[in-house]
């Protein structure tokens, strides 16, 4: 979360960054709290229940009835669930999973081999 923070306020001003990072890094946040959770889980199984889950986020924003959008009014709910379905949103979690995966095959799971 700090990260995604930190890219709009230091460099909010590219509108690259401003559109598309804090979705990839929520995309990737959900990934490692997906494998924290479910640390017996395969990388591919983490990967494949984070992109659902964010899909579904993303998807509920269609939706709008007055208890999910009052919801969206508090600062946690506008972090978790958004306010408008982008369709762009779904490649950038894609990306964003996709990178959480690659960190945890290559360089988390390398690094616990090597300790065990």
């Amino acid at each position: 979360m700090l990260a995604g923070f930190l890219s709009r306020r230091l460099l909010g001003h590219y509108a690259f960054i401003r559109v598309y990072v804090g979705d990839v890094l929520w995309a990737m946040m959900v990934f490692f709290g997906f494998a924290f959770v479910f640390r017996k889980w395969a990388a591919w199984k983490v990967a494949t229940a984070a992109l659902c889950f964010s899909a579904c986020i993303e998807l509920s924003q269609i939706y709008h009835a007055p208890w999910i959008d009052a919801i969206r009014q508090t600062p946690l709910g506008a972090l978790i669930l958004g306010f408008t379905f982008v369709w762009s949103d779904l490649v950038c979690y894609s990306v964003g999973v996709g990178i959480g995966a690659v960190i945890e095959l290559y360089f988390l799971s390398a690094r616990y081999k090597n300790d065990f």
